[in-house]
């Protein structure tokens, strides 16, 4: 890409300058055009080819680079959708797009994917470049919205989809908040615990001359272990969670970590719901845009954040492709309650498949905030047992050797 600097008149007849990139300097007036500007004068800029080390000033490194987010694309998609509906030709719409996003990251994408218009290629072409920032099921739903020629609709679907997708995440997220906050300050408080209290009950217990109780010995031998060893513990506690991390992020540990948070009690349930719901409504809005359902179930799998159920998903796409029904192959992933099942096989036997999965969206969303709401009814009942059972054991280790004092000084 070669730079110009450029000189023209805008819409309010004002004379504007600046410098933009372009394969040629036709392209940089189609460029200006687009935008409201019209050319009066168009020249190579000092510097000449543009690299990618121009793109920074040697005194302006950055450590730490700002990646695209989630609320990036999802801002894209409802503005890009806004400006095709007006009319804005798609280089002019990304252009100004480009100059209003707040995000470094997300600006050198939209100035990729316009060079690659510029050079020829296709949008769906364009932002496969970027398989980091827009998933598959985004390139394919943007495929085949240039196929039908409904782009701007495409878009607008990808929004809402997008915008369910954090709504859901957002909830899970808020659902495993407060236990594991809970279960986090039970932890600090036994550390805190066995670390300075009963130590300095233990210097008090040694002036007995009766035997300690079961219980008391065993608290006061673990918080001598802590006391001692807690650059071990530290340690180790380090490297369980390194080899945990490790473990999580290969293919086999990540596959059995999806699958065991499906089993955690309460939390498990929400999870699986929140990813089903994600999912049937991705198939509802591939189907509803002529997404083949095998390459629907191809794409889909990808979204459901969730390797066990995308095993599933998989199966039930290789059933498909072998000729079985929808319906035989949901009941074949017994990811499926029994009411979502009977919905599949109205869908199918009717033509309405993707209205179906629509309603199986809706009502796993319904599910999910429903669980939501009663999670702290479900929870408390467990904290309090466990809260319980710390404090009975602190208490009769700590106080029964008091309380045996106390006899014994009644008794003299």
């Amino acid at each position: 890409m070669a730079r110009f600097s450029y000189r023209g008149r805008n819409s309010a007849g004002e004379i504007v300058n600046g410098v933009m990139d372009g394969a040629t300097a036709g392209a940089v007036a189609d460029l200006l055009l687009g935008t409201g500007i019209r050319p009066l004068e168009i020249k190579p800029a000092p510097g000449g080819t543009k690299t990618k080390g121009d793109t920074k000033k040697s005194g302006d490194i950055k450590f730490f680079k700002e990646k695209v987010q989630h609320v990036d694309v999802l801002l894209f998609s409802r503005q890009i959708y806004t400006l095709l509906k007006a009319g804005v030709p798609i280089m002019r719409a990304l252009s100004g797009l480009q100059e209003s996003s707040h995000n470094p990251a997300m600006k050198d994408v939209l100035q990729d994917i316009r060079e690659s218009l510029d050079s020829g290629r296709e949008l769906s072409m364009s932002i496969a470049r970027h398989p980091t920032v827009f998933s598959r099921f985004y390139i394919s739903m943007v495929r085949v919205g240039e196929a039908t020629g409904r782009l701007e609709e495409i878009f607008l679907r990808l929004f809402d989809h997008m915008e369910f997708e954090r709504f859901m995440k957002e909830q899970v997220k808020s659902a495993l908040r407060y236990p594991s906050f809970v279960v986090a300050a039970m932890g600090v408080a036994m550390f805190v615990v066995n670390i300075w209290v009963i130590p300095a009950f233990a210097k008090v217990f040694k002036g007995f001359s009766a035997e300690l109780p079961l219980m008391t010995r065993i608290l006061i031998g673990l918080s001598d272990f802590m006391v001692n060893w807690w650059h071990t513990i530290i340690a180790g506690v380090a490297l369980a969670f390194g080899g945990f991390t490790y473990w999580r992020n290969t293919p086999k540990g990540h596959y059995q970590w999806d699958k065991f948070k499906l089993s955690i009690p309460i939390a498990g349930k929400i999870v699986q719901k929140a990813t089903l719901a994600r999912f049937a409504r991705a198939f509802a809005l591939a189907s509803r845009s002529g997404v083949p359902i095998i390459q629907a179930l191809t794409n889909v799998a990808a979204t459901v954040d969730n390797d066990y159920i995308a095993d599933k998903l998989d199966k039930m796409r290789d059933g498909v492709e072998r000729g079985e029904s929808i319906l035989r192959t949901a009941i074949g992933a017994g990811i499926f309650t029994p009411v979502v099942i009977q919905m599949i096989a109205v869908g199918e036997e009717s033509g309405s498949l993707d209205d179906m999965m629509q309603e199986v969206a809706d009502m796993y969303q319904s599910e999910v905030e429903y669980e939501l709401k009663t999670l702290a009814q479900q929870i408390e009942p467990i904290l309090i047992v466990m809260l319980g059972a710390m404090i009975l054991v602190l208490a009769l280790g700590i106080f029964l050797p008091l309380w045996d004092l106390g006899k014994v000084t009644m008794k003299k």
